[in-house]
């Protein structure tokens, strides 16, 4: 097909394949393999003229080590419309605080993303958790993500600790949000759990929870390091943090923020 001719759409799905085959150290005949797609027909979807179906792109993302979803949120075609602001962290990090301040100093929205999943559910989080597990809540905060980006104004939303864990929604994040990372000390973190919080249950129900703390911020450091900002709460203080958060987060500033994002169609 001549290259004039091509859809854009699928030019941009080859290239975010190509990156991602790269990114992997996959060879053409190392993606076929794992795929069991042709190198052919490969090699004309990384060039843009090659329209894979439903089941050929669950074969290409399964192989790629990612989803479908991830895939093409790369690929979509863009519109002119500030990205929402996602804020990342541990729990206590000040995400609810210092998003809820930034908010009300620019007059946008905030969004607590966990009260999303809830609303969904028709139960609480605990209950959500007991009765379905957290695949099911992961699926709900997935489809959550999903109706914020379907909103036409610009707003900050305050995401689960554990969010950049899901594969999906960490990729939603990174292609379709700006991401802020609220990074703090683990001992602030605790603190502000259980003294600002007035949350004891991880004292009493662990008596090694501040150790566990410890490593799951090792743990999920590098994962949080992926947001496109980083606002150190601990150095910051909470009204410095706030003023940080509201400059990076306006509608008008520039960087990532002021980059276009995609539609997202009204059936996900």
């Amino acid at each position: 097909m001549p290259s004039e001719t091509r859809s854009p759409l699928l030019k941009a799905f080859g290239g975010v394949v190509r990156r991602a085959r790269h990114d992997r150290g996959f060879t053409l005949k190392d993606l076929a393999t794992a795929s069991g797609l042709s190198q052919r027909f490969l090699s004309l979807v990384e060039a843009g003229s090659g329209n894979p179906s439903l089941t050929n792109l669950c074969a290409l993302a399964g192989a790629l080590g990612t989803t479908p979803t991830a895939l093409l949120s790369e690929a979509l075609p863009v519109v002119d419309r500030p990205l929402p602001v996602a804020l990342v962290g541990l729990r206590g990090a000040g995400k609810s605080t210092v998003g809820r301040r930034s908010a009300e100093r620019l007059g946008i929205a905030f969004v607590e993303l966990d009260a999303l999943v809830e609303a969904k559910a028709g139960m609480s989080l605990p209950e959500i958790f007991a009765t379905h597990g957290e695949p099911y809540y992961r699926r709900l905060e997935h489809a959550a993500l999903l109706d914020i980006l379907r909103r036409p104004e610009a707003c900050i939303v305050a995401t689960g600790g554990g969010i950049v864990t899901h594969q999906e929604s960490a990729a939603l994040l990174r292609n379709r949000f700006k991401t802020i990372w609220l990074r703090a000390t683990p001992e602030d973190h605790w603190a502000r759990v259980v003294a600002e919080q007035g949350d004891r249950r991880p004292v009493e129900a662990r008596p090694d929870a501040m150790g566990e703390l410890r490593v799951l911020w090792r743990t999920r450091m590098p994962l949080y390091a992926q947001a496109h900002h980083t606002i150190d709460t601990s150095r910051t203080g909470v009204d410095a943090a706030v003023a940080e958060l509201a400059s990076l987060a306006a509608p008008s500033s520039h960087g990532h923020g002021n980059d276009p994002i995609a539609p997202i169609p009204a059936d996900g």
